[in-house]
C-alpha cells in the first residue's frame, strides 16, 4: 500500500506557530478520546504500607537499610532508582512542554492534564521504594538533588515538530522500561504497581503518536525529517542521572531496555503504525531524510543482532560456570 501526502505550501511557511495552530483541532479530538478511556487510580492504593518501618536518626526504634531488606532484584533495583530519577524531572519537562505548546486552549488542557498523571507516577514508585527498603534512601534523595538540579533541557525544544515526534516514541520507551523493570523485579507488588504506570505512558504514547500521524497530512517533508532526527539521535530523558552509563548496560544485560528492544518495541511499532516507510510524494529533502531512516534502521537491527550474540554468549559462559560450581 502507498500512501501519498499532499504538500500543503512550502516547508518554509511551517512555522512552530502555524503547526500548532493546525493541530489544535486534533489535539482536542485526541485529548477527548484520551479523557474517555484513561482511569483516574489511587497511588497509595499500590505501595504495602504494612511493610513499612521507621528509619533511624528521629525514631530510637528506627532501623538502617540494608540490601537484604527487600526482595526486589538487584537489576530490578538499578532500574527502579533510573525510572524514578527520570519521573523526577517532571517540573522541567513540564516546563518544556507549556513553552513549547502553550498554556490555552487544547494544548494547555493536555499540557496540565499530563503533567497530573505523570505525578502519580513519581508518588507511587518512591512511596513503593521507602515502604518496601527497596533502594538506600540516603542514596536515593543524594542522586535526585544532584540531577533535578541540573535541571533538564531537550534535545528538541528547538522545534514543535522534533517535540513531538521524541514524545511518541520517548513515552513507548517509557512504557517498555517500566513494564519490563516490574517483570524482572522479583516483587509482585513492584510488578503491578510499574504495570499500573505503564498503562499510563502507553496511553500517552497514542496522544502522541496520533498527533505525529497528522503532522505528516500537513507537513510530510518537515515530520520526516523531525522522524529521522529524533530516530538517529534518540536519548532516554534520564540520561543526566549520575551513573546512567553504568546502570544501562546493567538494564541491557538484564533484559530491562537494550538495543534490540528499543529497535522491536520502541522505533519499529510507531514507524509501522505510521506507514512511514511508504509514504509517497514527499519533495528531496523528504525523500532524502525517508531513505536515510530506513538506512539507520538497517544498520541498528544488525548492531542489536551483535548486541544479541554477545549476551547469548554471556549467558552461556555463566550458565557454565554455575554447573561447575554445582
Amino acid at each position: 500500500m502507498t500512501l501519498t501526502s499532499p504538500h500543503l505550501g512550502s516547508s518554509a511557511e511551517w512555522t512552530d506557530a502555524r503547526l500548532l495552530y493546525a493541530l489544535e483541532e486534533v489535539v482536542e479530538t485526541e485529548l477527548n478520546r484520551h479523557l474517555k478511556v484513561v482511569k483516574d487510580w489511587m497511588p497509595h492504593e499500590y505501595v504495602p504500607w504494612s511493610d513499612g518501618r521507621n528509619f533511624p536518626r528521629f525514631f530510637e526504634d528506627g532501623e538502617e537499610w540494608e540490601p537484604g531488606q527487600s526482595k526486589v532484584t538487584d537489576v530490578g533495583r538499578t532500574a527502579l532508582i533510573v525510572n524514578l530519577l527520570t519521573e523526577d524531572n517532571l517540573p522541567s519537562y513540564h516546563h518544556e512542554i507549556a513553552t513549547l505548546f502553550g498554556r490555552d486552549g487544547a494544548w494547555g488542557t493536555w499540557v496540565h492534564r499530563w503533567t497530573a498523571e505523570e505525578g502519580r507516577h513519581g508518588i507511587v514508585m518512591r512511596d513503593y521504594l521507602l515502604t518496601s527498603r527497596a533502594v538506600d534512601p540516603d542514596k536515593l534523595e543524594q542522586f535526585r538533588m544532584s540531577h533535578m538540579s541540573e535541571g533538564f533541557e531537550s534535545d528538541n525544544r528547538h522545534s514543535m515538530l522534533h517535540s513531538v515526534a521524541y514524545v511518541a516514541f520517548q513515552e513507548l520507551a517509557t512504557r517498555i522500561s517500566h513494564r519490563n523493570t516490574g517483570h524482572h523485579s522479583g516483587d509482585p507488588v513492584c510488578d503491578r504497581m510499574l504495570s499500573r504506570i505503564a498503562t499510563d505512558e502507553n496511553l500517552h504514547m497514542v496522544f502522541y503518536r496520533n498527533l505525529l500521524s497528522a503532522a505528516f497530512g500537513l507537513a510530510p517533508d518537515l515530520t520526516m525529517q523531525a522522524v529521522r532526527d529524533v530516530v538517529v539521535d534518540f536519548r532516554m530523558p534520564g540520561h543526566g542521572i549520575p551513573g546512567f552509563e553504568r546502570a544501562a548496560a546493567q538494564m541491557a544485560i538484564g533484559g530491562i531496555y537494550n538495543l534490540r528492544i528499543h529497535h522491536d518495541d520502541v522505533l519499529q511499532p510507531v514507524l509501522r503504525f505510521l506507514k512511514v516507510m511508504e509514504i509517497d510524494g514527499l519533495g528531496p529533502e523528504g525523500r532524502k531524510a525517508q531513505e536515510e531512516l530506513g538506512l539507520y534502521m538497517d544498520g541498528l537491527d544488525t548492531e542489536a543482532k551483535r548486541f544479541d550474540e554477545k549476551l547469548a554468549t554471556r549467558q552461556a559462559r555463566l550458565a557454565a560456570r554455575a554447573a561447575r560450581t554445582d
